[in-house]
């Protein structure tokens, strides 16, 4: 309680933009680290099993200190609620895991930077955003710099890049709840829409798992112990805790600017590829700083809007 308090008085002490790097750098850590468990989890699970076990694990911790704060939804935004959830989180949780039993798990996360480019292609066409000419330049330069990343060498003759389209699928729900939140969420508190977005999808998520075959896996077997183990560690942080941390993100920063997580997850995600035995080259590291810059030109204010 005395830390909870301390934070909270912390973060009171920061002023918004402050906020908005910190959550970017915390984001970025959890859901850069994202990858590597969805690859750990799949080596003894399918992706229904891990998209599922991932659901239930989620809505069972957010809901375990959080299930109170869906009295603060109203009714009318039980809708927003549900079509974000199903929209923004239960279809990409299923098509990650697709996507990851062929692709590995760097360029899936080099594939999510797309989702700047969903996020503004969907706002300017059905949330009538306005951008400026610095953010989409910020979004150009941070796009080039991933794919620089993808040049060289995150692409191996060993992955299926057909099975890049799922990938690609979940930035369009990405960039969509980014700006469903941001359009008719934000009177609402973080904890509450998580809660609200986990519990919606809930049901669908336990009859899956039922359907499927679960329950003939060999639970004695520790490498099936470890996989579900990574899919909790995945629903606990990159799912409970940063589903939490990004609708705090939305609520003060742009679209935008929230949807450039992913041009920094794969710097985290290439450093687990180096502790995995990869090496990172310096072309790498030239290449994650452009994608920075790219982030900072897309924070970037007072220019005319587009």
């Amino acid at each position: 309680m005395i830390l909870k308090k301390w934070l909270t008085h912390l973060t009171g002490l920061m002023n918004n933009n402050i906020k908005k790097w910190l959550l970017l750098s915390i984001l970025s850590i959890i859901w850069g680290s994202s990858f590597i468990l969805i690859k750990k989890g799949l080596l003894e699970l399918t992706p229904i099993h891990l998209g599922s076990l991932r659901i239930i694990f989620t809505t069972l911790v957010i809901l375990s200190f959080s299930f109170k704060s869906l009295l603060k939804i109203k009714r009318e935004k039980w809708k927003w609620i549900i079509i974000t959830a199903y929209v923004g989180t239960f279809f990409p949780i299923y098509l990650v895991g697709f996507g990851q039993t062929q692709i590995d798990s760097g360029i899936a996360s080099i594939l999510t930077t797309l989702t700047p480019i969903s996020t503004l292609i969907v706002g300017v066409f059905f949330f009538n955003l306005f951008f400026t000419r610095r953010q989409i330049l910020g979004l150009s330069i941070g796009l080039v710099g991933s794919f620089l990343l993808l040049y060289q060498g995150s692409l191996t003759g060993d992955s299926n890049i057909f099975f890049a389209i799922f990938i690609i699928l979940t930035t369009v729900g990405y960039g969509t709840s980014v700006n469903l939140i941001k359009t008719y969420l934000t009177d609402i508190p973080p904890a509450a829409v998580t809660a609200g977005i986990f519990l919606s999808i809930l049901p669908p998520a336990i009859i899956i798992l039922i359907f499927s075959d679960f329950s003939s896996l060999a639970f004695d077997n520790n490498e099936v112990l470890k996989s579900i183990g990574f899919v909790f560690i995945l629903a606990l942080f990159s799912s409970a805790l940063a589903q939490t941390l990004f609708n705090v993100f939305v609520k003060i920063a742009s679209p935008l600017f929230a949807s450039a997580v992913t041009y920094t997850m794969p710097i985290v995600a290439i450093f687990w590829a180096v502790l995995d035995g990869e090496n990172l080259t310096l072309q790498q590291y030239l290449a994650a700083a452009v994608i920075l810059f790219g982030v900072y030109l897309v924070n970037r204010k007072n220019q005319k809007a587009i």
